[in-house]
């Protein structure tokens, strides 16, 4: 397998202008992916070279991460904004059929993009996004007592958290040592480079508190899965200490078809399962999304 050339694009969506990565033929099947936090399109540079031969792969940094910059006064920095910016994106560069990559945040923001629009959604691959509150792992805990009381001062402790150090943890987070080896300081390092400048920490913290309204979409996400039943490959890190190996398989309890793969890995599985992931991400995108 030879592999494609990603190319690096900007388009405007409603006055932003939009960093995106692209790679494979403009006619192929499409694979829309969102990214988590704290990364950006960054975090997906080695899977798209790896599909583009039969796949048309393409990743947008959202506001206020990665390329893609905007204030507060022209974007909100909640999960509802961010699920309408991503819905815009795919309008704007014309995708009308799509599987959907959903990790971190960008499984929110990709599931509400699915249940605006059933009908353009071919498949679903979830990596480490979580919709089952019963399932959370304790790294949960602060941002729970945060959610519950949004003081200054609770804000104050989470805010301490979005730093170089604080990002680091999001990356490395509770993966075996010998694991940790394979996982590059380059993603939190261009991460902390990308937003540590006022106001983007501050923007941060903010969405971070507004994470507390995605409880109230989880079971509304568990009733399209249920009602639409997406062709879906869950494949999952089960060394997080947000989304331990009982949040991958609660997608069962409504998508008894699913295809659950457990790998020895963490949150990122793009940078130390790589192969893995491309292996399953072709054999079951060749089998439901058009090659």
């Amino acid at each position: 397998m030879i592999e494609s050339p990603v190319a690096h694009r900007t388009v405007d969506v409603d006055g932003i202008s939009t960093f995106y990565r692209e790679a494979g033929p403009a006619d192929a099947p499409v694979v829309l992916l969102p990214h988590g936090y704290p990364s950006s399109s960054f975090q997906f540079r080695n899977l798209m070279p790896r599909l583009g031969d039969r796949w048309r792969l393409v990743a947008p940094d959202l506001p206020g991460f990665g390329y893609t910059r905007a204030d507060r006064r022209r974007f909100a920095y909640t999960f509802d904004a961010y699920a309408e910016f991503l819905e815009r994106f795919t309008v704007v560069l014309g995708l009308s059929r799509y599987a959907i990559y959903l990790q971190d945040y960008g499984s929110q923001f990709g599931l509400r993009l699915a249940m605006s629009a059933p009908d353009r959604v071919a498949a679903l691959v979830i990596q480490n996004g979580d919709i089952y509150e019963d399932q959370h792992g304790p790294k949960y805990e602060p941002l729970k007592r945060m959610w519950a009381d949004p003081s200054p001062r609770a804000l104050a402790s989470i805010a301490e958290h979005v730093s170089e150090e604080g990002f680091r943890d999001e990356f490395v987070g509770e993966v075996p040592a010998a694991i940790v080896e394979r996982i590059s300081p380059d993603l939190w390092t261009l991460s902390w480079a990308q937003v540590g400048r006022p106001p983007g920490p501050d923007n941060l913290v903010h969405l971070l508190a507004d994470q507390r309204s995605t409880v109230d979409w989880f079971p509304r996400q568990q009733k399209y899965l249920r009602e639409h039943r997406p062709p879906t490959l869950i494949v999952w890190g089960p060394h997080d200490g947000y989304m331990p190996a009982g949040a991958a398989h609660a997608y069962l309890r409504d998508l008894p078809d699913a295809e659950l793969h457990l790998l020895d890995g963490g949150h990122w599985l793009l940078e130390t399962h790589l192969d893995e992931v491309v292996a399953l991400m072709r054999d079951f995108l060749g089998r439901v999304h058009g090659l």
